[in-house]
């Protein structure tokens, strides 16, 4: 519990104006009594904390704009030479900002306050070091939180992975359909039909690629399509003329990869839906698209006016889950019960080559932004 409470203070947002002042109280504090420390008892902690809170402002103005603009830019984003040039011309900046300050401001107050023993060196490389070692102390912890949100977002990745690639194995097609049509085949079988050996050897495909080929990230789009209209042939046979399907694919297909099993949920559903009993003429279309990299599928079926299609079961959950981690900002998926009918529309864009571990780069804005709250 406690150590959940410092890492919501130190990273939630919540807590940022508190982190700050905390800081900086803390900051001024420990440089004051280093102060005293170094004058051997000349200068009195009342004093040194005084001169620290001078100093306070301009700290902040000389941190700042290197936490939030300089290292979420430049060095977070790679672009390392133009961060040495500005750290360059940071630290020369620094050195004339920490001359007039003293020049102006600070000696004139030590004055006035009738300080003594009062340092009139207004290039005093004492006040600098501090200077910048408050500015390399915020950056450091900027960093730091960078890297650990690095770190937290790489075991999320992993923790996701393994969690995606279990719901696939879940994202099975549902045992009735097996029962189903293993009585029909057994059917077919009793009657000696020729379709026999043809849906044994459809059957034999879906059960081939469910528990062999879904291993890998991604299938071939192709073998995908393939087993789409195997599984519609099985249905098919079961229902006999007692369903209407319409089945059309356009577009080049080859040489092109997806994640597997992404429509084959919709597809049981539109079946459980379409071909119910309480629908008088059943029917089911399936309009497949493919433009370069871009895939639409469209899946219309009838159902009954008055029951609403539940549309949040766990294979189609687990669908939109993996949709939301593999294909993040290049899918969309739509459903509309319009009444009589049922409409399921995804598009996906394809990866150009076969997925790979997923590598990070340089951390985006939304990240820095994230990192730096």
């Amino acid at each position: 519990m406690t150590t959940f409470a410092s890492n919501n203070f130190i990273f939630s947002s919540r807590y940022r104006i508190w982190r700050h002042i905390v800081f900086w109280v803390v900051y001024t504090f420990l440089t004051s009594m280093v102060y005293v420390t170094y004058s051997q008892g000349l200068w009195s902690t009342q004093r040194q904390l005084v001169l620290g809170m001078l100093w306070l402002p301009v700290r902040i103005l000389y941190c700042y704009p290197l936490m939030y603009w300089v290292l979420p830019k430049y060095l977070l984003k790679g672009k390392y030479t133009q961060f040495g040039v500005i750290i360059l011309l940071w630290f020369i900046s620094g050195w004339f900002l920490n001359y007039l300050f003293r020049l102006y401001l600070f000696i004139p107050m030590q004055e006035v306050l009738r300080f003594s023993s009062i340092v009139k060196d207004p290039w005093s490389p004492g006040s600098f070091l501090l200077l910048t070692t408050a500015a390399g102390l915020t950056s450091i912890i900027v960093l730091f939180k960078y890297w650990f949100q690095k770190q937290q977002d790489w075991m999320k990745a992993e923790k996701e992975k393994v969690t995606a690639e279990l719901q696939l194995l879940k994202a099975q097609v549902h045992p009735h359909f097996l029962f189903n049509t293993l009585n029909n085949i057994y059917s077919f079988s009793l009657e000696n039909s020729p379709k026999t050996p043809g849906l044994i050897l459809k059957l034999s495909s879906l059960l081939s690629y469910m528990l062999y080929d879904c291993r890998a990230e991604e299938v071939l789009l192709e073998k995908e399509i393939e087993i789409m209209k195997n599984y519609i042939d099985l249905e098919k046979e079961r229902y006999g003329n007692k369903i209407e399907i319409s089945w059309m694919v356009a577009g080049d297909v080859k040489d092109k990869f997806i994640v597997p099993l992404l429509f084959l949920p919709f597809l049981e559903n539109a079946f459980k839906h379409g071909t119910s009993e309480q629908v008088e003429s059943p029917w089911l279309s399936v309009d497949i698209s493919i433009n370069k990299q871009i895939i639409k599928c469209k899946m219309i079926n009838s159902k009954n006016t008055y029951v609403p299609v539940n549309i949040n079961g766990i294979g189609v959950q687990n669908v939109k889950r993996r949709l939301a981690f593999l294909y993040p900002g290049k899918h969309e998926l739509k459903t509309n019960d319009e009444g009589n009918f049922f409409v399921v529309s995804l598009l996906v864009e394809l990866n150009d080559k076969k997925m790979k571990e997923h590598a990070f780069l340089p951390v985006s804005s939304s990240v820095v932004e994230n990192i730096l709250s």
